[in-house]
């Protein structure tokens, strides 16, 4: 990236307080709030995968509270086990679909191989012509942030990208409304997934007005006529939901960190462009092996159980958990800080500041003995 490359540098939520507490010292009272917008992105050439921009997004002004959905467990997540759902409450609960699981789970793999769900692999070189990347990158990386100041559910970022995803790989876009396809994305996306999605007008104020309400909802009819108003489709967090638990089984590692571990996996192959050549359950497998070998990485993190419940072989998800391991170690997307900062908190058990070897050991892509 070069200089001209470079727009407003980035305000943390941190900094904000730090303004807020300031303006309510002024006795000459509060001063008009100011949002920040989206900065005018740049960039070189287009096929950019491997990438460490300077360039960031502003992070949202303090928006209005909104409720969303409670977030459910990984515990609580419809999953079916044959070996280890035999006996104990889970058979009867209801809710858990533990008969039908397996079944709902072929469903859905076979749900992710359709090819109007899948964006084109290629498509930032192919279709865009003004957008790259890099600026991908940095929006994903806002949007991320936009999701938790409005506390949105993880799934709804997740549909959010590939939404954004899908519309690029046949629409080419101007970088200057990359950002209104963003917010549009996640209207919709809030829509689908949450109880009291935020509204039109709190997505122009997270721009600070740089689009018009009448413009967000235009993108949002293009978007929605595009996607042919067909919005489910699986997503990594789907399928890691199920993958965590079978994670889980052997005991070895401790529950809710490698479950926010994989949380944290699977959100920062968002940033990278690269990634979305991976089908969403390899992703998720992926993170599944790469959580498990930063928490122990002397042992084999793969066995036949997660062999088949995923339906992977170690081997097969090599380039994927290379991938995620680039990121981890920031090899990759290291100025993009919003996943890491999520992640960096006590309530999600620190996971982000965890670091595992840098090279996996050949043996552990190896077929499992047990």
């Amino acid at each position: 990236m070069t200089a001209k490359e470079n727009c407003a540098p980035r305000l943390t939520r941190a900094a904000a307080k730090r303004s807020v507490s300031a303006v309510a010292a002024d006795p000459r009272g509060p001063a008009k709030k100011n949002r920040v917008a989206l900065g005018e992105i740049t960039s070189a050439s287009n096929p950019v995968i491997h990438f460490a921009p300077d360039l960031s997004i502003p992070p949202p002004s303090k928006p209005k509270s909104k409720p969303g959905r409670k977030e459910h467990s990984l515990e609580s997540a419809p999953v079916e086990i044959a070996a280890s759902v035999d006996s104990g409450s889970e058979v009867h609960d209801p809710q858990l679909c533990v008969h039908y699981a397996s079944d709902i789970y072929q469903y859905l793999r076979s749900m992710e191989l359709e090819t109007k769900r899948m964006p084109v692999v290629n498509y930032m070189e192919t279709v865009q012509k003004d957008s790259t990347a890099n600026m991908r990158a940095i929006l994903v990386d806002w949007l991320v942030e936009v999701a938790e100041e409005y506390k949105l559910v993880s799934d709804t970022i997740y549909l959010t990208v590939a939404y954004i995803d899908r519309f690029l790989s046949f629409n080419p876009i101007n970088r200057h409304r990359l950002q209104l396809l963003g917010v549009s994305s996640m209207l919709i996306a809030s829509k689908y997934e949450e109880i009291t999605p935020p509204s039109v007008e709190d997505f122009c104020y997270i721009t600070d007005n740089t689009y018009t309400k009448q413009e967000v909802v235009k993108m949002e009819t293009d978007v929605l006529n595009f996607l042919k108003f067909e919005l489910g489709s699986p997503t990594t967090k789907t399928f890691l939901r199920r993958f965590t638990v079978a994670g889980e089984e052997d005991y070895k590692y401790p529950a809710l960190q490698l479950e926010f571990l994989c949380c944290y996996l699977a959100e920062l192959s968002l940033l990278d462009y690269g990634c979305h050549r991976f089908l969403p359950s390899m992703v998720a497998a992926s993170a599944v092996f790469v959580s498990r070998y930063t928490l122990n990485p002397k042992n084999q993190p793969w066995n036949r159980k997660l062999s088949e419940c995923t339906g992977y072989k170690s081997i097969d998800l090599k380039d994927c958990i290379q991938a995620l391991l680039d990121l981890q170690l920031k090899k990759k997307a290291p100025n993009l800080v919003a996943i890491r900062d999520k992640y960096k908190q006590h309530r999600f058990k620190c996971v982000s500041t965890l670091v595992p070897p840098p090279e996996i050991p050949a043996n552990y892509f190896d077929e499992p003995n047990e």
